[in-house]
């Protein structure tokens, strides 16, 4: 059980021109909330909007969830990551993500396999240039440095900045048990997606035992205050149908797996073929309504106030507020999680 649980938003992804929540977090932050976080996929990346608001505030946080390890060498990741952490003046949580094998080979261009192996190394490279102990090398099949050929002339370098801080925060964003327990042995927090408060011991609690007193465990939770809760929920199971349909292969969906973990394995997988077909709208009403709710912030702000009790019994340090822009509702949601 959380003793005192934050509170945070989610802002996702830069989807529209422009999608500028900046109105959204200058609030979030007036009303003391914790972090902001954005997100990339396949369109908008997640350092430039997180930039953007990091020039128009001064004391919220500053977080990414994810950035997709593909995208990026780790040297570029650490470069991104320290520059925007100076700049605003050691504000920058850095999410990282391994993502999966549609976006990365077919988006990146780059093999999948061996996503724990790779997270390892991406996690020691970002860590030698932050900390500036010497120049970076890497012996790793995945990311070795120096390069061992193309003209032969690579050399250890070691940044030519010094970070404002040479430790800054990591989490990962993980769904398997096993990178959860990369996460809670290997980084500083952990970013769950799609996870029901009630289910986090029973599912993960092996994963996570070793997690050290002050890992984070920041939880997005889609949360939508109005007093039609059969609208609430339609809303609510679109990006689960997504992600279930269309974030992942066939064969190997790691949003769908979590989601038969959940206990929802044979619903999943309706919700997959409906998608996959082309009949989203059927894909959508095929999400179950429990499991939209139980991930869930829906319905009447005396029914959230009721249903926060969960996620306050729950290991979840952060709740990530998702979907939410108006400062008055912000303000609510606030006043529940303190009162």
């Amino acid at each position: 059980m959380t003793a005192e649980l934050k509170l945070g938003i989610n802002v996702g992804y830069w989807q529209r021109d422009p999608d500028d929540q900046t109105e959204t977090v200058l609030a979030a932050e007036r009303l003391g909330y914790d972090v902001v976080f954005t997100a990339e996929a396949y369109g908008s990346d997640a350092f430039t909007p997180l930039t953007w608001y990091a020039a128009r505030t001064s004391r919220i946080k500053l977080g990414t969830a994810v950035v997709q390890m593909s995208a990026r060498t780790p040297a570029a990741t650490a470069m991104h990551a320290l520059t925007l952490d100076a700049l605003s003046g050691g504000r920058v949580i850095l999410g990282l993500g391994a993502s999966g094998p549609q976006v990365v080979e077919g988006w990146y261009g780059v093999p999948f396999p061996k996503p724990l192996a790779r997270t390892r190394e991406y996690l020691d490279i970002v860590r030698q240039v932050w900390r500036r102990e010497g120049p970076v090398t890497s012996e790793g099949p995945h990311y070795p440095l120096p390069y061992p050929g193309g003209a032969g002339l690579g050399k250890p370098l070691k940044s030519i900045v010094h970070p404002v801080r040479p430790e800054i925060p990591v989490y990962l964003g993980a769904e398997g048990p096993k990178n959860i327990a990369l996460a809670a042995s290997h980084t500083q927090g952990w970013l769950p997606l799609f996870v029901d408060p009630a289910q986090i011991d029973t599912l993960f609690g092996e994963s996570l035992a070793g997690r050290p007193d002050d890992f984070e465990i920041a939880a997005t939770v889609t949360t939508i205050v109005t007093d039609d809760l059969d609208s609430a929920l339609e809303f609510a199971k679109i990006p689960l149908a997504f992600y279930i349909g269309g974030m992942g292969a066939r064969d190997h969906n790691f949003h769908l797996d979590m989601i038969g973990r959940l206990g929802y394995a044979e619903q999943a997988k309706r919700v997959q073929e409906l998608f996959l077909e082309g009949r989203r709208d059927e894909a959508i009403k095929a999400v179950p309504a429990e499991l939209a709710d139980s991930i869930s912030l829906l319905g009447p702000i005396g029914r959230i106030k009721e249903r926060l009790r969960l996620w306050r019994e729950s290991p979840v340090t952060t709740l990530l507020i998702a979907g939410v822009r108006d400062e008055a509702t912000l303000r609510e949601l606030r006043d529940l999680v303190r009162d």
